[in-house]
């Protein structure tokens, strides 16, 4: 089952570990913030995880220093 990283963006300031940790799913807006290099059905702040980087996902959760990310099953739908 494919998994969404979910982006608090009440928590996010935008220090872009994740972004290091996922260069292959997100990267950095002009203000540092992460957008997914592809939309999810139309959206780039919630993306689709594969499962050749769910690993990458689950260490970038665990360490964002803002507690900013979370992985949510893709039928869940991530609070806005």
């Amino acid at each position: 089952m494919t998994e969404i990283l979910h982006i608090d963006w009440t928590r996010c300031d935008g220090r872009g570990l994740c972004t290091e940790l996922l260069p292959t799913v997100l990267v950095r807006d002009d203000w540092g913030y992460p957008l997914a290099l592809q939309a999810t059905n139309g959206n780039r702040s919630n993306p689709a995880i594969s499962p050749g980087n769910i690993e990458a996902a689950r260490e970038a959760v665990h360490l964002c220093p803002k507690l900013a990310l979370s992985l949510v099953p893709e039928q869940a739908k991530p609070r806005q």
